[in-house]
């Protein structure tokens, strides 16, 4: 194994955050592997979300350091970040309601100036990921389901091939159905090379996909390991996040 491939892609070193007055972050210490799924896990209000936003310079790290590959990310703007690379889909997915799916997606890929530009192999393989974003291809993205919304979103951000994808409670709020859809989605995505981030509040979710798995509380990672490890100790889980997997 290459040393690059035993590096971590991403790594977060004792980051805190502070929301004006409100200090979430407590000394955040994550690695991301390259190539796998990282599920990120802990109860509500644990920092999960806050972590995501400070991860692509959306809040700012009051202490700490943030490394993706090579770059030192921790004071750059989002639209740097992004230019790393790096696609990020938030937890309200983010989607231009009054723009079609065609025009979110465009917007989304930056070697394309109009739709016939895109990557034609690209989208077929996106279209059978999500068949929704073909059907609708010509629709207001704002007239779609719940669950087409969140399968766009995530369209979006692999519109193009990206070394990173972060991804805030994808199956919050779905359909077993659709749930699955997704679960077969980032399996394809993880069988590309595509290394990714997930929070995720669906345990079957996390136990399906994750190939390793920090757990959050009270603004800390008080956990890290294998996602098999967790899904293997009842009593870890039970004292992790209140529940068994």
């Amino acid at each position: 194994m290459t040393t690059q491939a035993q590096t971590p892609l991403l790594s977060l070193q004792g980051v805190h955050t502070h929301i004006g007055a409100y200090h979430i972050l407590h000394g955040v210490d994550l690695t991301v592997p390259r190539a796998q799924l990282t599920m990120l896990l802990g109860r509500n209000g644990a920092g999960k979300t806050t972590t995501l936003r400070t991860i692509m310079g959306l809040w700012h790290a009051s202490q700490g350091n943030i490394q993706f590959s090579d770059h030192d990310i921790t004071a750059l703007s989002t639209p740097d970040i992004a230019a790393l690379n790096i696609a990020y889909v938030p937890e309200n997915m983010g989607i231009f309601a009054d723009l079609t799916v065609k025009e979110n997606m465009l917007l989304a890929a930056k070697q394309a100036k109009r739709a016939n530009q895109m990557d034609d192999v690209r989208l077929k393989w996106i279209f059978g990921l999500f068949p929704a974003v073909e059907k609708f291809w010509n629709h207001p993205a704002g007239k779609l389901s719940g669950g087409q919304k969140q399968m766009l979103a995530v369209a979006r951000a692999i519109v193009e091939p990206r070394e990173l994808l972060i991804v805030d409670e994808p199956s919050k709020g779905l359909a077993p159905a659709i749930i699955n859809n997704m679960i077969h989605a980032f399996a394809e995505l993880k069988a590309t090379g595509t290394t990714i981030l997930l929070v995720e509040q669906n345990i079957n979710f996390a136990k399906r996909l994750g190939d390793h798995v920090a757990v959050m509380d009270n603004g800390r990672v008080v956990h890290a390991g294998t996602m098999q490890a967790l899904a293997d100790d009842e009593s870890l889980q039970q004292s992790l996040l209140g529940l068994a997997l």
